[in-house]
C-alpha cells in the first residue's frame, strides 16, 4: 500500500495523499466521536484512563480537576483533522493533531471491539457484524502508523 503521509522536504510539512472517499470519511467522523465524548459511554474508559490504581477518591479528584482540558485537547485534534481532511499539505502541528484524533478514534474503537493481539493472527470474516468497525479500526491504525512515519522522519 503507498505512503498516504509523507514529510515535504521542499516546502516543508507533510503532504496528505488521500482518495476523496477516505477523505470524506475523515471529515465525518470527528462529528460522530464528538458526541460521544460527551457522554460518560464505557468504551471511553482507555481515553479518559483511571489516573489512581487503588484510590477512587484521588481520581475522582483527577478527574474533576483534569477532564474538562483532556476532554479540550481531544476536540481540538478532531476540529484540526475535519478542517484539514481535504487538505494536501498539512502543518506539523496539523500532523500532529491528526496523531491525536487518530489515537484517541482508536482507543475508543479498540475499546468497543475489546481488540487483543490474537485478533490480528485472524482474518476479517466479513459476516462477522463487527467487520466494518474492525476494518475502519484497521484503517484508522494504518493512518495512524503513516502519520507516525512521517512525523518520525523529521527527527
Amino acid at each position: 500500500m503507498a505512503r498516504s503521509i509523507k514529510r515535504d522536504r521542499k516546502r516543508g510539512g507533510y503532504t496528505l495523499s488521500l482518495p476523496p472517499e477516505e477523505r470524506e470519511l475523515l471529515r465525518s467522523l470527528p462529528a460522530q466521536f464528538r458526541e460521544v465524548l460527551q457522554t460518560d459511554d464505557p468504551s471511553l474508559r482507555r481515553i479518559f484512563p483511571p489516573a489512581y490504581i487503588d484510590d477512587d477518591d484521588a481520581n475522582d479528584e483527577f478527574r474533576r480537576l483534569m477532564r474538562e482540558e483532556l476532554l479540550e485537547g481531544k476536540l481540538v485534534a478532531l476540529e484540526i483533522v475535519e478542517q484539514t481532511a481535504g487538505a494536501d499539505h498539512l502543518t506539523g502541528e496539523e500532523l500532529e493533531g491528526w496523531l491525536g484524533a487518530l489515537e484517541s478514534l482508536r482507543l475508543f474503537l479498540g475499546t468497543q471491539l475489546d481488540v487483543s493481539e490474537e485478533m490480528y493472527a485472524v482474518e476479517l470474516d466479513p459476516d462477522d457484524p463487527s467487520a466494518l468497525t474492525l476494518a475502519l479500526y484497521g484503517y484508522l491504525s494504518w493512518l495512524q502508523e503513516q502519520a507516525v512515519e512521517a512525523l518520525s522522519s523529521s527527527l
